[in-house]
Order: structure tokens, then C-alpha cells, then sequence
């Protein structure tokens, strides 16, 4: 790191996901290989070719919010607020105590309200025209609504904003909040990233693109990366929270503090609107900026947890990105992706793998990935197949990459004071 900037640390948690609604729930899921994945219950999906996907099971917003909020509220920002409260709790925060002036709120969506915005199509043209829009619409269906929600229920008033960078989202706003930390705009920032769009014009988008898997007589089995039978992604939705903090904040108030981001890597392939760039060239410099940022050798890193999608293009460019980066260290990784398990949580995927990156860090513990069955050749490297595994793990990277050539990589390393 260098001297002169501050060092920024995670000092808390929170998630709602397909495979936990909680952090703790979700971990222990991760570690034994459960899937999130079954046929899809919210809408019907007769006429559709993907008929799975991760929901989110058994969420009550009450348990967060009242009933008139929660009624003026998206899904996804329901699930926003929610991973917030538990996040703030588990970093044991007064925030009587501190400066609200000083904390951030920085919390993406890749997509934003797409239920909100279904349903008041419905209704204008099932029941009468425009005048039967919700007045509650626009501030329901914007993307930024939920970081505004955020700040305005625990009144923090420091820098707040979204990012929305497809599947990179909650990435980029964990890496701004780690700038805006970095160079003293804040001693705190709540970040993240949220989606909720397992909905008809979600499905029927990414069907249309033939992204998703339709392995809709066995879903458990459908989200598997790197696997050679792999046939598309399978939607999650969902929510994570981080809170970043300054160390020398942190320390002073005594804070638990799981891992320190050490290192960010932003680039972009400007090659294709979803297909990454060949041999994963802009992935490549993503994962050598966040080394070099972070003042690391390649072969001090122990994990990554991919982005691995469970696509043909994706899977194979991410793994020769890694030759690339790591060299002969490539095949000592230990290289999971928990996409097998959550699907993919499009603009939350960032947040939700960071955490479990993190949660490996603090436990020394790697999730695997599951359905690993059949070995592809283009994707030779170590996948933690199907088993968790106990090692230490002293760095890890978090790589997400989204449509529009938006790649973000994160590094995590275990903390230490001195």
C-alpha cells in the first residue's frame, strides 16, 4: 500500500440471497454446496425457454421496514435496506456517536425497479391509460433510489450515489467508496448493490440474448461454471453490504474488522456489448492494476473468486486471464465461483462475492464450485470442484465483468496492524 493514503478495512456485513437471508446463513450454505436454483414461482414461465432461477426465498420487508414504506419500495430496494440494517448491526455502529456528515452511502443496481416498471405497464394499459401511473413510480423504478434510501434512514449525509455498470456494478461502488475513504471524504461508507429482476421482461430479455441456461428439468444442476457442459447463466437476485471504514476510525472505536481492501483494478475491453475481449485481455489488466495497487506479487494470492458465469465465452476468456496474470501460479490458485450456487446476481454480484471473499479471508475457508462435473480442457485450472476446502488464505481477488466491457477487480488481504 501506499504511505500515503489511508488504509480501508471492512468492518461489516450484510446479505439477503437466493442461499441465505442473512450473512451467516449465507456462508454456511456457500461451504456446503447448496443451490439456490428452482423453477421460477413469481410469474408464470409456460411460454418462456428458461423456466429456473435463484429466488430469494421467504423475505418479509416488515421484518426491516413498515408497511407504508415497504409498499412505496422496488424489490430490489426492500432487499437494499435490508442488507444495510443487518450490515450496520454486525459493525456494531453508534451512529448517535459519530459524524453522519462523514459517512457514505454508495450502493449500485445494475438494472433498478424492472417489477416496479412491469406493473405500471400493466396498468396503464390494462386499466384505463397514463392517468393510473403511480405518482410513486419514477423515485420507485430508479436505480440510485436505494443508496437514497439508505442515507435518509439512518440519516447519514456523507458522499451518496449509484453506480451502474451491468454485472460490474456493486464492484465499481465498493471500489469508489474505497477511493473516496482512500483520500478523506469520508471515514465511512455503507456499499453495495442490489437487483431484483427474475420478473417477465428480465427472463424474457435474457432469453432473447440465449444468455440463461435451460436445464429447467434439473435447476440445482444448471448454474455450472468452468463445467464443459455449461450452458448459459441462471438469474439470482438479491442484495450485499459492506462497510468500509477508515483503520485508524476503526480502530478507535474498537471495530471487529474482517479483511482491508488493498487493491483495485477498473478497466474496460471496449470490444463487444456482452462478449468479453479475446484471452480475456481487459479481465487481464483488471487483475494486474489491482496487484499493483495493492503493491503485491502474483503469487501471493491464494484465492479468486471468479466471475464465472457458467458461459461458454466467459468461462474460458476468465481462465486465460488468469494464465496470463498468474503464470505457473495459475494452476496453485484456488479458484471458485459461487455463482454455481447464488446464480447470478447481475448488479449484486459484485457486493454478494465480495463478501464471501472477504468471509474467506476472515475464516480461512474457500467455498467450492458446485456441478462441477465434466472437465472442459479450455478450463484446466483449479476450481475447488464441488467441496469446500480449509487453507489459509492471506489475498484474495473478487473479479466481476459486465456487459459493455466494464471489468472490476477487488483485493482483499487478511488485516494486519502494523
Amino acid at each position: 500500500m501506499k504511505n500515503d493514503k489511508r488504509r480501508v478495512v471492512v468492518t461489516g456485513l450484510g446479505a439477503i440471497t437466493p442461499i441465505g437471508l442473512c450473512v451467516q446463513e449465507f456462508w454456511e450454505n456457500s461451504l456446503s454446496g447448496k443451490s439456490g436454483a428452482g423453477k421460477i414461482t413469481s410469474f408464470d414461465v409456460s411460454q418462456y425457454d428458461t423456466k429456473i432461477a435463484c429466488e430469494v426465498k421467504g423475505f418479509n420487508p416488515l421484518n426491516f421496514v413498515d408497511k407504508k414504506t415497504a409498499n412505496r419500495m422496488d424489490l430490489f430496494t426492500q432487499y437494499a435496506i435490508a442488507s444495510a440494517i443487518m450490515a450496520v448491526k454486525d459493525a456494531d455502529l453508534n451512529l448517535e456517536k459519530t459524524d453522519k456528515e462523514r459517512i457514505g452511502v454508495i450502493f449500485g443496481s445494475g438494472i433498478g425497479g424492472m417489477w416496479t416498471w412491469h406493473r405500471q405497464m400493466q396498468t396503464m394499459y390494462e386499466t384505463g391509460g397514463p392517468h393510473r401511473i403511480s405518482p410513486f413510480f419514477v423515485p420507485m423504478m430508479i436505480a440510485d433510489i436505494a443508496a437514497g434510501y439508505i442515507s435518509m434512514h439512518f440519516q447519514v449525509k456523507g458522499p451518496n450515489y449509484a453506480t451502474t455498470s451491468a454485472c460490474a456494478t456493486s464492484s465499481h461502488a465498493i471500489a469508489d467508496a474505497y477511493i473516496l475513504i482512500q483520500r478523506g471524504d469520508a471515514d465511512i461508507i455503507f456499499t453495495g448493490g442490489s437487483e431484483a429482476a427474475i420478473c417477465p421482461m428480465g427472463v424474457g430479455g435474457f432469453n432473447a440474448m440465449k444468455a440463461l441456461s435451460t436445464r429447467n428439468d434439473e435447476p440445482e444442476k444448471a448454474s455450472r461454471p468452468f463445467d464443459a457442459q455449461r450452458d448459459g447463466f441462471v438469474m439470482g437476485e438479491g442484495a450485499g453490504m459492506l462497510i468500509l471504514e477508515d483503520l485508524e476510525h476503526a480502530l478507535k472505536r474498537g471495530a471487529r474488522i474482517y479483511a482491508e481492501l488493498s487493491g483495485i483494478g477498473l478497466t474496460a475491453d471496449a470490444y463487444h456489448i456482452t462478449q468479453p475481449a479475446p484471452g480475456g485481455e481487459g479481465a487481464i489488466r483488471s487483475m494486474r492494476l489491482c496487484l499493483s495497487d495493492a503493491g503485491l506479487r502474483p503469487e501471493v494470492i491464494d484465492y479468486i473468486n471468479a466471475h464465472g458465469t457458467s458461459t461458454p465465452f466467459n468461462d474460458k476468456s476468465e481462465t486465460e486471464a488468469i494464465k496470463a496474470v498468474f503464470g505457473e501460479h495459475a494452476y496453485k490458485l484456488h479458484i471458485s465461483s459461487t455463482k454455481s450456487m447464488t446464480g447470478h446476481l447481475l448488479g449484486a454480484a459484485g457486493a454478494i462475492e465480495a463478501i464471501i471473499t472477504v468471509l474467506s479471508i476472515y475464516h480461512d475457508m474457500i467455498p467450492p464450485t458446485i456441478n462441477y462435473e465434466y472437465p472442459d480442457p479450455e478450463c484446466d485450472l483449479n476450481y475447488v470442484p464441488n467441496k469446500y476446502i480449509k487453507k489459509p488464505v492471506g489475498a484474495a481477488i473478487s473479479n466481476t465483468f459486465g456487459f459493455g466491457g466494464h471489468n472490476a477487480s477487488l483485493l482483499f488481504t487478511k488485516f494486519q496492524q502494523n
